[in-house]
């Protein structure tokens, strides 16, 4: 019985590392998602703020 016992909290523990790595499988893809969405929302004025630093710069 002790046996059967083990044989089950071994497997549950099992169980709590798959569900870590589907959880950060999870994190990875919305913070990808979410940096693909604001490159995509802020990537135009970021590109002019730098052309116009560089500009600055050069001018020094």
């Amino acid at each position: 019985m002790i046996q059967y016992l083990q044989i089950l909290l071994n497997a549950r523990r099992d169980d709590e590392r798959g569900a870590s790595a589907v959880e950060y499988g999870l994190l990875v893809a919305l913070i990808a998602i979410i940096l693909t969405v604001g490159v995509g929302a802020f990537g135009t004025q970021l590109n002019g703020f730098f052309n116009e630093l560089g500009t600055t710069i050069q001018g020094w």
